[in-house]
């Protein structure tokens, strides 16, 4: 079967080669741009936007010709917060819409239309970031002698976790902050620059989303003292910190759970949504162990999340100076029943942020669909899992792997390259490009298995990783990974760093890492260019990463495949294309012929 390239289609994304980089206001005129291919037959373009929830068409204008493309540029009108529009090319054979998810001969809705929007995107820096998550209890011990706490089964480094049942959440290793400290060479050598720790609160279990308070860091991981050290030693090398905090729910050891229980009359009993089923509150999911917190309360808000003195605002200042919070939970909290508090808890979040620490960074987890929880003025993006983990596990998982598929009570099924850019166009589509170019991008986290343990082959972690690296958004990596860590399950996976285990270190596996992180920091274009489909087959994905001053050409590959044959206009006059990454220079004669190799990973620069 002959692979036939995607780029005679006309294109549009919201990087700046097609929209003018800043954050508008309301009532600003925004030129946006489109590119059209010569070979497209269109006889006129016009921009469809929406003003006050009424559809407003205005004519597109033919703004420069080249020998390849046709460019047109029409004006938005930026008249509500988020404005949506999208291009309608009139043709011969009948007018075709474009949106965010592609070219469609047929009506559409405006759930992918392309947006402006007036709220500050995620901070600059997060665009050029690259994340690692780190499980404190799992990462390395300094060696300091600690109380073992009483809910506590002390295990040794080498143990295997417990991937399920009463001991899970109780098997200590012992690692802390100040081994973090110890190991932050590795963070350096490796390439990342953000630090993102789960929960560092006291709490009675390993994980310590079960918070017993928000005053203080766990004794066990050093105390207070120890992330100030931290934080001072991180910003010292020019990185940054993230927390993690559940705004949903508290431990039900948590100091106010246990005054509300106490005294019902007191203010801490207006935290929590009580039942007269037992156990008397509700616990997220059912869990006894996590009372869930009411967000209609105002006295919760001040302590938790509004203002410099709340448990959002105490931790960014210094000495703890965190660089943003990361949100457990996110799409859960303040929903309850009738009560969806959901967004104004966001908002609250936000403007604590920008006055304490305005170029702080706020993460959401969520799971599935996030369209209706990222409007632009609350969290700023979410963990990536549906545009990004779910698309590649499904591409790159082993046909005959028996993991459970996350959050689905079935296994794994192994989907086309073409179901995959789909699934990944239609989360995508339906966010703006500033904040879907800055999602946070996984190929796992600590609620997941490994991604070892789900692809099984170490040439498709290299895959993957190349996709981490060179696709849109900010990529983030679970300590671990970079060395061949294995999990079947996400508590499974919560496997201790091998420091001085040459059995369980992958050497070849960090250099995959450290090179294609070194990569992303070479190339503007692969960490702020648009992202243009080049090649979508059953067993490969290519992809152009485009600025106004470098073009890159991303071929990624599970398998051998047939190859294919891009237009050589893509080259600029004159040079030949520069191999980034992979073994295999491009060949130059009247079409440029990407090679059917696999699996692996090509990067040029054309």
């Amino acid at each position: 079967m002959t692979v036939r390239h995607l780029l005679d289609e006309p294109h549009h994304d919201g990087s700046a080669l097609y929209v003018p980089f800043g954050t508008p206001a309301l009532g600003d005129v925004v030129p946006v741009r489109l590119r059209v291919p010569s070979s497209c037959t269109e006889t006129g373009v016009h921009l469809r936007t929406v003003h006050d929830g009424e559809p407003v068409m205005s004519t597109a204008r033919l703004e420069r010709v080249t020998p390849h493309e046709r460019w047109y540029v029409a004006d938005v009108v930026v008249h509500n917060p988020v404005t949506g529009y999208r291009f309608l090319l009139d043709e011969p054979s009948g007018y075709r819409w474009l949106n965010g998810r592609g070219v469609h001969a047929r009506d559409v809705t405006d759930a992918a239309d392309f947006r402006l929007m007036v709220h500050e995107p995620a901070p600059a820096w997060s665009a050029d970031a690259v994340v690692y998550q780190v499980f404190p209890d799992r990462f390395a011990r300094s060696g300091a002698v600690r109380e073992v706490p009483d809910w506590a089964e002390p295990a040794e480094w080498s143990d295997e976790p417990v991937g399920a049942g009463p001991s899970t959440p109780r098997q200590l290793y012992g690692g802390d902050l100040a081994g973090i400290e110890e190991h932050l060479d590795h963070l350096e050598r490796l390439g990342v620059d953000v630090l993102y720790l789960t929960p560092f609160f006291p709490s009675r279990s390993n994980h310590r989303y079960d918070a017993t308070s928000f005053d203080h860091v766990d004794p066990v991981l050093g105390g207070d003292e120890a992330l100030a050290s931290l934080s001072r030693a991180v910003h010292a090398r020019g990185l940054r910190l993230m927390g993690d905090l559940t705004t949903n729910h508290t431990g039900a050891g948590h100091e106010w759970f246990q005054r509300a229980q106490a005294d019902r009359s007191s203010q801490e009993a207006t935290f929590y949504l009580w039942t007269d089923e037992p156990p008397g509150y509700v616990g997220w999911l059912g869990h006894d162990s996590l009372p869930k917190l009411d967000h209609r309360a105002p006295e919760l808000a001040a302590r938790l999340v509004q203002g410099p003195d709340s448990v959002i605002g105490r931790w960014l200042r210094p000495p703890y100076a965190l660089d943003g919070w990361r949100i457990d939970v996110a799409n859960m909290t303040g929903r309850w029943g009738a009560t969806d508090l959901t967004h104004d808890v966001a908002r609250t979040i936000r403007s604590t942020m920008t006055e304490v620490a305005p170029d702080a960074l706020l993460v959401s987890e969520h799971f599935h669909d996030s369209s209706g929880d990222l409007p632009g003025d609350g969290w700023h993006v979410t963990m990536n899992y549906s545009a990004f983990t779910r698309p590649v596990w499904a591409w790159l998982a082993s046909p005959d792997n028996p993991r459970t598929a996350l959050g689905l009570p079935t296994s794994y099924a192994r989907r086309p390259g073409a179901t995959v850019v789909e699934t990944m166009r239609d989360f995508d589509a339906v966010h703006p490009w500033r904040t879907a170019s800055r999602q946070w991008n996984m190929l796992g986290s600590h609620d997941t298995p490994r991604l070892r343990t789900l692809v099984e082959d170490p040439a498709l972690v290299e895959v993957a990783v190349g996709l981490l690296m060179t696709y849109p958004g900010t990529p983030v990596i679970f300590a671990g990974d970079e060395v061949g860590a294995t999990g079947t399950n996400g508590e499974h996976g919560r496997v201790t760093m091998p420091w001085d285990e040459p059995g369980r270190w992958d050497g070849a596996t960090f250099e995959v890492y450290r090179a294609l992180i070194a990569l992303r920091r070479s190339s503007a274009a692969l960490r702020a260019g648009g992202l243009r489909w080049a090649v979508v087959a059953d067993d490969a994905l290519g992809f152009l990463r485009e600025t106004a001053d470098e073009r890159v050409l991303v071929v990624v590959a599970r398998a051998a495949w047939e190859g294919v044959d891009l237009p050589a206009h893509l080259l600029g006059s004159g040079r030949a294309p520069q191999t980034l990454y992979g073994q295999t220079d491009l060949h130059v004669g009247e079409t440029l012929r990407v090679p059917g190799e696999g699996p692996g990973v090509g990067v040029w620069r054309l």
